[in-house]
């Protein structure tokens, strides 16, 4: 039986996963940054389906390989929960001190087709499997992957990821695209402080409720 609070704490679980794993200014978010403000939003856009498909690819990989060891899960759920936790934190912090404009690249003037932006940026993320640890600190931490649930709640679980993703690079190529006359590079440095910054209290969060044995998901 499929109960309507069950579904929403898995669509909002997946949504957050996936705006958490999207907004960090990192070398594609830059890239993305760079195509709207050189090329056009829709640039920017096909720049960030790219980097949303690689990260949902990674999402599948992860989850996949989790399914197999519910049992481990469900007897180690405590260390996994603090595991995530102490991932999320390392990861804020990294997100925090990071200064995005370094990644910035010269241009180029050609503009491309929507396809050749989408590969690059799919094939840019693809590069860096190191992803995954963040995927199963956030599934481990969020209770993402349980077992015994639907076919229906899985399906329903990644879609809410993926609609996590796409909201988040739509969003930063719309404000991007509004500002553009007044956005400059300060702005994405702050941009990931704030986003380090939250990712940090959720991180302190988890950790807290997790030693107290209480669920905070």
């Amino acid at each position: 039986m499929i109960h309507i609070q069950s579904i929403i704490e898995i669509l909002v679980k997946g949504f957050a996963i996936g705006v958490i794993v999207s907004a960090p200014m990192g070398p594609v978010g830059i890239l993305c940054i760079q195509r709207t403000l050189n090329k056009g939003r829709w640039y920017g856009v096909a720049t960030g389906l790219g980097a949303c498909l690689s990260d949902i690819l990674y999402a599948l990989l992860t989850g996949f390989g989790m399914s197999f060891v519910f049992d481990y899960i469900n007897k180690n759920i405590f260390y996994l929960q603090f595991f995530g936790s102490i991932m999320l934190f390392i990861f804020g912090i990294y997100t925090f001190r990071t200064n995005p404009v370094k990644s910035i690249r010269p241009t180029s003037l050609k503009k491309g087709s929507y396809f050749h932006n989408f590969i690059t940026a799919f094939l840019v993320t693809l590069s860096n499997p190191l992803i995954i640890f963040l995927y199963i600190g956030l599934f481990a931490r969020f209770a993402f992957i349980e077992p015994g649930v639907l076919l229906f709640e899985k399906i329903a679980s990644y879609l809410a990821l993926i609609v996590g993703e796409l909201a988040w690079w739509l969003t930063i190529t719309f404000f991007v695209n509004h500002v553009r006359r007044r956005f400059n590079l300060r702005g994405i440095w702050t941009l990931n402080r704030i986003i380090g910054s939250i990712v940090i209290v959720v991180s302190i969060i988890g950790v807290i409720y997790t030693l107290l044995g209480e669920s905070l998901y």
